[in-house]
């Protein structure tokens, strides 16, 4: 699976500790887009690697995710999701179809933050399931813009 990870300079030191905890794993391709500038360029840059097929899942770090969350919705085509426990990232992926999720390096400590990204990794959303309704209502909600 192709990753792209990025963070602003609030999200650095998480996004290091990310970086070298999916170095680890054998089956994940990472590039890190991160960027200095304003955090809007940057999500909008990896939500676009993603939407033009470049890579599969992306994860954003800021102070509080909140930020990059905002600004990765903005790109037609994608779900991101502020996670912050495990539940929420499983969820963010199995009923929601999310492509991108964002933590805050000021919320999250990094162990948790490594599990978040870990259950998010191994959840898959079922395109037959009891969530598909509403990921397409999402996506029809894209094709307003």
């Amino acid at each position: 699976m192709k990753i792209a990870i990025g963070a602003d300079s609030a999200g650095k030191p998480l996004l290091d500790i990310i970086e070298a905890h999916l170095a680890t794993k054998s089956d994940l391709t990472v590039s890190n887009l991160s960027k200095s500038g304003f955090y809007a360029d940057l999500s909008q840059g990896l939500a676009q690697s993603i939407v033009d097929g470049e890579h599969e899942r992306g994860i954003l770090i800021c102070g509080t995710g909140i930020g990059v969350s905002i600004a990765a919705n903005k790109v037609p085509g994608i779900r991101a999701a502020l996670t912050h426990d495990t539940y929420s990232a499983e969820r963010a992926a199995k009923s929601n179809n999310a492509q991108i999720i964002t933590m805050g390096a000021r919320v999250i400590g990094p162990e948790l933050a490594k599990a978040v990204v870990d259950k998010w990794l191994e959840s898959e959303f079922d395109p037959n399931g009891s969530s598909a309704g509403n990921v397409d209502a999402i996506n029809k909600l894209d094709a307003c813009k």
